[in-house]
């Protein structure tokens, strides 16, 4: 608290609450602008209506500030600044309250107040924006890496099985005409196509891997590769 007269307070706890509403979303900013007018308002003074009110009123704006920055795909530097600006707005309300000594304080500090809300507000959300984009591009580094991986590795495996199963197929398309028809062998033989024709498919989805999705681990079996999903097949 900023005491600025004989047993008169104003609360600074309006940057972190408009943070946090901003951050967190407008349930974690309301607990915190909650636990903070309940203690503002223990504190006693003059100005403990006027504080209070203000730390509701900065919840409120950061919670609209929050909606619209929904609205436009996510949380941005110019959110921060506009509500700071708006916070800034609020503190000479609350300033104002104090009547002629009030508004005699807030004009010979108004610049640290506005370098407090403004920048204050509009700095740390530059600075949470920054940390997020760093985050995501990181991730979505790693995740290209890894699908690189997986596409190199899965084509490797793909072209040497597809030059094995070459070699299978033709033998067993020479060895079906050499059967008798409807042998026992050559039903066999028109089976062991069948699983020919399956692994090929196979090695075709190996080459048209998109994205990575995992089949889940049962028992002692690990986590793999789903390769129809991540080849878009489903």
């Amino acid at each position: 608290r900023i005491e600025v007269g004989q047993g008169t307070f104003v609360d600074a706890r309006a940057l972190p609450i408009a943070l946090i509403t901003l951050v967190e979303g407008g349930g974690a900013g309301l607990v915190a602008a909650l636990v903070a007018s309940a203690y503002r308002a223990s504190l006693g003074g003059g100005g403990a209506p006027a504080g209070v009110v203000g730390l509701l009123a900065t919840a409120g704006a950061a919670t609209l500030a929050l909606a619209w920055a929904r609205r436009s795909g996510g949380v941005r530097s110019r959110h921060g600044f506009v509500l700071g600006a708006a916070v800034y707005v609020l503190t000479f309300a609350s300033f104002l309250v104090l009547g002629a000594r009030g508004f005699e304080l807030f004009r010979r500090d108004w610049l640290p107040l506005l370098i407090v809300s403004v920048i204050g507000i509009g700095g740390f959300t530059r600075l949470f924006v920054d940390v997020v984009s760093a985050q995501a591009a990181e991730a979505a580094r790693r995740d290209a890496a890894e699908l690189r991986a997986v596409t190199l590795l899965a084509r490797a495996a793909a072209h040497e099985i597809n030059n094995a199963l070459m070699v299978v197929a033709g033998g067993l398309a020479i060895l079906a005409r050499r059967l008798p028809a409807e042998s026992e062998d050559a039903q066999w033989a028109e089976r062991a196509r069948d699983g020919v024709n399956k692994v090929k498919d196979i090695v075709m989805r190996m080459n048209m891997i998109t994205q990575i999705e995992e089949v889940p681990g049962r028992g002692l079996l690990a986590p793999m590769l789903d390769i129809r999903r991540s080849s878009g097949a489903e």
